[in-house]
């Protein structure tokens, strides 16, 4: 048959435009992580973020804060609009808490309120700060003790 020549021609582009992105995302994708993680312990001193300090996925936050149970919590993002999930994707649908945060020593009430939030390509600083006036919503609750605790 004969080749379909814009559709090979798009992907050239699209290869292109992901080649092009490739070195600066990681960077600017930490300094977005970074930047949430200074929100969150800012509104919530006690918050505890899995993997500080050590080299991980510049893309990925995962934290918890005594107290709060993530099926709440997870709600209350989404209530404001941030989608956010409990655990890795590859355990979805699991309701117990992280193997890995069991591997690492994280006790289980502490692990059970476990967040994980990703960040993508296309992340932008505004998407940041939504995420953490949602937290704000979220931690004040918390104080308030509305619902999101345990």
């Amino acid at each position: 048959g004969t080749e379909n020549v814009a559709a090979v021609a798009g992907f050239g582009a699209a290869a292109r435009a992901a080649l092009a992105g490739r070195e600066a995302a990681p960077a600017r994708m930490a300094a977005l992580r970074d930047r949430i993680e200074a929100g969150l312990r800012a509104e919530s001193p006690d918050v505890v973020i899995f993997g500080a300090g050590a080299e991980r996925l510049p893309n990925t936050i995962s934290f918890s804060k005594p107290g709060m149970k993530a099926e709440t919590a997870i709600i209350a993002f989404d209530l404001n609009g941030i989608a956010v999930s409990s655990g890795s994707a590859c355990s979805s649908g699991k309701v117990q808490p992280s193997h890995v945060l069991a591997a690492m020593g994280v006790d289980p009430a502490l692990a059970g309120g476990a967040i994980r939030l990703s960040l993508g390509w296309d992340t932008t600083e505004d998407d940041a700060g939504n995420v953490l006036n949602a937290w704000r919503k979220v931690a004040s609750a918390l104080s308030k003790g509305r619902g999101i605790a345990a």
